[in-house]
């Protein structure tokens, strides 16, 4: 299973912030499922007919779809191999770029074929035509740039601001003290933030706060999970836990334990490590722990896992 991510074309930095790909032709890849976290970000996603559908809840996704805001995790699932072209977009972009009421999206996901009529429908048959990725993010583009040229009136520039307020500050700031600064009420600020953004601003400073505190572990920038708890103004560290939990399925502890694994299965599978060494470079101080817990994890010991992975040509990456 190969992921990657795609920088956007210049005009549309402020909109998009990456393009991915996600991709695997081998009907035998070991897993066939993924979750998703709570990331603050609307997205679309284009699906190849040819190459296999995503399901969530047993229910197969169109193959254009919008999402907007997710609250929680969740677990998408496919059947065999695929090929899916995505776009994170920035918190405002739905309301922004396509012109909708952002909180009809909120927790669920809409065929873009449905929302926009002959234009969706007409962009589904330019990505469906045989072409590389390459080609189908330059169509991609062009139709954002499209509706873009339609839908600027859209933009709110006390909304932009607090956005970046909230980023910036990972969550932790008043917002009665932005209220009083941008001089709206609160009721008003709440239903215009839900307009653009799909969410209660209280909500997406908790999401902000836990995407801060979710980067901290992914590129280990802490020497206790107390330090993340600390420096993102939780009230302690079972208040951090729990959070964590509600927006990505798992706790820190797991989470971390998962993106070792997945590093070390990495390194193995494409450096040639062996298990020894994997195990100790990404922070284990006993291989037998480390082996007992990639059996748990992956459903087979090292040696044995790498091997079938060879065989299959699966190139797994971490798409946590």
């Amino acid at each position: 299973m190969l992921y990657r991510q795609i920088p956007p074309p210049t005009h549309l930095q402020n909109y998009i912030r990456y393009f991915w790909v996600l991709e695997s032709d081998d009907a035998n890849i070991l897993s066939r499922s993924f979750r998703t976290i709570a990331e603050g970000s609307p997205g679309l996603i284009f699906q190849s007919p040819d190459k296999g559908a995503m399901y969530q809840f047993d229910v197969e996704m169109p193959s254009v779809f919008l999402y907007g805001q997710s609250t929680s995790y969740g677990e998408i699932s496919f059947a065999s191999g695929f090929s899916t072209i995505g776009i994170c977009f920035y918190p405002d972009a739905l309301r922004t770029v396509f012109g909708l009421d952002a909180d009809e999206l909120t927790n669920t996901c809409a065929s873009l074929e449905a929302l926009s009529g002959k234009m969706g429908s007409l962009l589904s048959e330019q990505l469906m035509d045989d072409g590389s990725n390459t080609h189908r993010i330059r169509v991609l583009s062009a139709y954002l740039s499209s509706l873009l040229d339609r839908n600027n009136k859209y933009e709110n520039k006390s909304i932009q601001y607090l956005l970046s307020r909230i980023i910036q500050a990972k969550g932790g700031l008043s917002l009665d003290d932005l209220r009083k600064e941008l001089q709206v009420s609160e009721r008003s600020l709440e239903r215009k933030f839900r307009q653009f953004i799909g969410i209660a601003p209280k909500l997406f400073c908790r999401i902000s706060r836990f995407q801060a505190s979710l980067n901290e572990l992914r590129f280990n920038r802490y020497e206790k999970l107390s330090d993340i708890a600390y420096e993102n103004e939780y009230a302690d560290q079972s208040h951090f836990i729990r959070s964590f939990k509600e927006f990505a399925g798992c706790s820190p502890l797991q989470y971390q334990k998962q993106l070792r694994l997945q590093t070390a299965r990495e390194r193995m599978l494409m450096d040639g490590l062996d298990a020894t060494s994997a195990a100790y470079e990404v922070g284990y101080e006993s291989v037998s722990q480390f082996s007992r817990e990639y059996s748990r994890f992956f459903g087979q010991p090292p040696i044995r896992d790498i091997k079938a992975l060879r065989e299959s040509n699966v190139a797994e990456v971490n798409v946590a």
